[in-house]
């Protein structure tokens, strides 16, 4: 008598529905925190911040400066659509908040902020002292 292993291999299909159905679970219970990209430009007038936020209106947004620490934080809630029914939803929005120190050239009573096409842009003014230049000579 000879005694053969036996072993129940998933079909290609089973794998694929269970895949399916962990993405579709992962993606019901949970409400991703995000991490927008950012770009930071510096002129010598000013600096710029901009963070990659597409689908979100201004609203969304809070900017708050605070000992010289600007911070902008957002928190949107995925909302139920019962009169669609999604086989796949990987339009997720969550919460972020990103914190930036500012030097201490930056004028923080002319700070502005501007959302458009999905960029938001955050302009930083240097302070009028700072951008004064001149050459000074050896005596």
């Amino acid at each position: 008598m000879t005694i053969t292993r036996w072993r129940n291999l998933p079909t290609l299909t089973d794998m694929f529905d269970n895949l399916f159905e962990q993405e579709q679970n992962r993606l019901a219970t949970k409400q991703y925190d995000c991490i927008p990209s950012v770009n930071i430009l510096e002129t010598k007038e000013a600096f710029e911040i901009e963070l990659a936020v597409p689908g979100m209106g201004k609203e969304d947004f809070n900017i708050n400066l605070e000992n010289n620490v600007l911070t902008i934080s957002s928190e949107k809630e995925i909302k139920k659509d019962e009169e669609r029914n999604f086989t796949r939803r990987e339009f997720v929005y969550g919460s972020f908040s990103r914190s930036f120190t500012l030097p201490k050239t930056v004028d923080s009573d002319k700070i502005s902020a501007d959302y458009q096409h999905g960029i938001l842009r955050v302009g930083l003014p240097k302070k009028e002292e700072v951008k004064f230049s001149r050459q000074i000579d050896i005596k």
